[in-house]
């Protein structure tokens, strides 16, 4: 048997403290230990197709400036999000910013104040005006073939190139070509803005070609990996796009979910071997935690140096 290691309390540094837990290597130190480990071998190997996934208030909850760097750093391949982290990405890069809660606020107050609440988080209603008036300037420099022949992925390539703020995630995703894939694009505020437009112009994204450029990736990547923030439809997504390929080498889940109800979001990694969404072979972890709390732990010290 092997014995548990303890952490020692003269650990200075996010490496060490993550190496410390890996020698620990039991309960939630163990599989942070192995989930970093894991994520290290994604970053480290040419040949991964490396997909990160993001359900939840990631961006909100602080982590943008760290999603930022694995694109702009092309530690990542393949983006898949939510819409929603798409919004308040693009709140920040049009100058709007996130807020703590004001102690002992109601959300009676929050709403006569214009403030919308994520938890303990606050955005301003005006920052969603000025969202919504760029998103229809940009929609508005978009040529007639441009409105009907795009996929998601293209449009969100587009938009970010229309950024000037170097923090955008979506910015730098289309500076260095990591494609960005939404497939919930439309359960959104800036889904609601490309409704509302449609109404007064011909507008439509092609969902389906976005599959089809997946496909493409998937099926020429020698192996693939994945970071999985959350659940829902971008977890499955992004599993579901590499059946094509006998499903993922390398992944690790962060997610707070639980498997009882036999949702997806809380649904094991292990259970995606049953359906060729996973690897028999494949390296793995699940670690039962907050994501934005995980992430920056385990991909501080699997960066890199």
């Amino acid at each position: 048997m092997e014995r548990v290691t303890h952490i020692p309390p003269s650990i200075t540094s996010i490496g060490d403290l993550v190496a410390a837990m890996s020698e620990v290597g039991v309960l939630g130190c163990g599989r942070i230990g192995r989930a970093a480990s894991i994520v290290r071998r994604m970053f480290d190997d040419p040949d991964c197709l490396t997909f990160l996934s993001l359900s939840g208030p990631m961006v909100p909850g602080g982590l943008r400036r760290i999603i930022c760097h694995l694109v702009r750093e092309r530690l990542v391949d393949v983006v898949v999000t939510s819409g929603a982290n798409i919004v308040h990405d693009l709140i920040e890069a049009y100058g709007g910013a996130h807020y703590h809660v004001p102690p002992m606020t109601g959300d009676g107050a929050l709403r006569t104040a214009g403030l919308g609440r994520i938890a303990d988080i606050v955005v301003n209603n005006h920052d969603f005006e000025v969202l919504e008036e760029n998103i229809y300037r940009f929609l508005d420099s978009l040529s007639s073939e441009q409105r009907t022949s795009m996929s998601p992925s293209e449009f969100l390539h587009a938009l970010g190139t229309s950024l000037s703020d170097d923090s955008s995630i979506l910015r730098q995703a289309s500076l260095n070509d990591i494609p960005v894939f939404s497939p919930g694009l439309m359960d959104s505020m800036l889904g609601f803005h490309l409704y509302t437009f449609s109404t007064q112009q011909r507008f439509a994204l092609d969902f389906v070609k976005d599959l089809r450029f997946l496909g493409t990736l998937v099926a020429e990547a020698k192996k693939t990996g994945a970071i999985i923030l959350g659940g829902g439809l971008t977890k499955h997504f992004t599993m579901g796009s590499t059946i094509l390929k006998g499903g993922l080498d390398l992944a690790v889940q962060m997610t707070l979910d639980r498997p009882e109800a036999g949702s997806l979001s809380g649904a094991p990694l292990q259970e995606g071997v049953s359906w060729q969404k996973v690897q028999s072979g494949a390296d793995f972890e699940t670690v039962i935690g907050d994501a934005t709390a995980l992430f920056p732990l385990i991909v501080l010290a699997s960066m890199p140096r």
